[in-house]
């Protein structure tokens, strides 16, 4: 079967309720932590894709026992020192930064060298964010270039706390530094620009020994070395950052609605929620809750008909980090021009994506003035392509995102759209093209 899409025409006018898969962040987390406790831990609405499997091979790996059939997932949990490490043991985190990162925080006591490899896009992203502070612990690497994957990790026995600035607003660099705190006597604290705190949350629902001191900018961390984890049933909720691209593409489309049941609205995540009801489109939260210290809601979402442009405060940036090429859309239709900057950390994920949304953009017909770090995108509210006009999206490292950013883009403004790599989608979000025909 070809592994390219055509996009040919416009999506129809809408109005449906939709439930989108499991919560990417919290199923990897959610797996780590369940492989440490003491017992057996249950997921429903784990998300089964790419990544999160690979989190349970990796835990596979390390001698745990794991159990995932349609309706949930069990891990046999051995503890804190539970794991078995064999000599010349192979993980292989394969596209996800999220598991590659936080793996290292819990083999900095290996008693031998494991080596970590990932596929093509994730051995081009720069794992020293990580190595570095595991060094202070006491664990040494080796890394391809000094820089990337695949790296070997040396363990150490005689694990020391330490004391970190993390300033780049990185929620897998602080995971990665507080899961090796958990394996390290005394007190570790972490000085950690604001960034999703999916981690924090489930230590504290876990009654771990963490502080947390929350600052303006910053939050102040600390975490002593854990003895015992106690079991983690969890219901996953919905991902806001796959729900991104459904509200989008109601926002865009004409005379639509449409509700999401059951989101993850954790504060740290929801930045595409406060920017896209600043550019003037109507999202309701119903029916909040708070669940082991997240909170979730159903999401109401409405076309946008009059979208203004934004010049968005860079203090959202890190809660909408992952669906900004999804918000940029909304800029084209926006009046005006609408400004985004400091996000280098864009060019940092599977694909250069602040590079891809320029190449998008222009492929629409917009405007634009993009820096390493910045982009401004000239809206047009007017933006409907000729239906021969003919675009084509490859070669872009299977950046799932790109793909489905592509897809509202060709749903929402027409054109003949040919994009490749479909099966990208599987790393984070297998059901979305099948949800996609939910809503035609």
């Amino acid at each position: 079967m070809p592994n390219h899409l055509i996009v040919n025409e416009k999506i129809n006018s809408f109005k449906k309720k939709i439930i989108v898969s499991g919560d990417k962040s919290i199923s990897i987390r959610w797996v780590l932590f369940s492989s440490l406790a003491n017992g057996v831990s249950k997921a429903k609405n784990l998300l089964i894709s790419e990544d999160v499997l690979a989190a349970i091979e990796t835990v596979k790996r390390l001698g745990i026992k794991v159990i995932l059939n349609k309706k949930e997932c069990k891990i046999y949990g051995k503890g804190i020192n539970g794991f078995k490490y064999k000599k010349n043991l192979k993980i292989d985190a394969q596209n996800s930064g999220t598991l590659g990162r936080l793996i290292l925080g819990l083999l900095v006591n290996s008693p031998y060298p494991i080596t970590l490899v990932g596929d093509k896009s994730l051995s081009k992203r720069d794992f020293t964010r990580v190595s570095k502070p595991l060094s202070e612990f006491g664990a040494k690497f080796k890394l391809r270039n000094n820089y990337s994957l695949p790296l070997k990790i040396y363990g150490s026995s005689k694990l020391k706390p330490i004391e970190y600035l993390e300033k780049r607003g990185s929620a897998q660099c602080k995971s990665s530094i507080i899961f090796a705190a958990m394996r390290t006597d005394g007190t570790t604290k972490i000085k950690a620009k604001k960034s999703r705190n999916h981690t924090e949350l489930l230590c504290k629902h876990l009654k771990l020994p963490i502080k947390i001191n929350k600052k303006k900018n910053f939050d102040e961390i600390e975490i002593k070395k854990i003895k015992k984890i106690n079991t983690l049933n969890y219901d996953i909720p919905s991902d806001i950052s796959s729900s991104a691209f459904f509200i989008v593409l109601t926002a865009l489309s004409k005379n639509s609605e449409l509700i999401i049941k059951n989101v993850n609205i954790n504060p740290s995540r929801i930045g595409i929620i406060t920017i896209l009801r600043k550019m003037g489109v109507k999202i309701i939260f119903k029916n909040k809750k708070n669940y082991k210290g997240e909170k979730k809601a159903d999401l109401k979402i409405v076309s946008a008909k009059n979208i203004k442009s934004i010049n968005c405060p860079t203090k959202l940036n890190s809660g909408a980090i992952d669906e900004f090429l999804v918000i940029f859309l909304v800029a084209a239709k926006a009046k005006g021009i609408s400004y985004f900057k400091n996000l280098s950390e864009l060019n940092q994920k599977e694909s250069p994506r602040l590079k891809w949304a320029e190449k998008i953009l222009t492929n629409l017909g917009i405007k634009t003035i993009a820096t390493n770090d910045s982009i401004k995108i000239y809206g047009n509210p007017n933006l409907n392509l000729n239906l021969n006009k003919k675009i084509v999206i490859k070669n872009y490292l299977k950046d799932h995102r790109v793909f489905m950013t592509s897809m509202v883009a060709a749903l929402s403004f027409g054109g003949k759209w040919i994009i490749h790599d479909k099966d990208s989608i599987k790393t984070s979000f297998p059901n979305f093209l099948k949800i996609v025909e939910e809503l035609k």
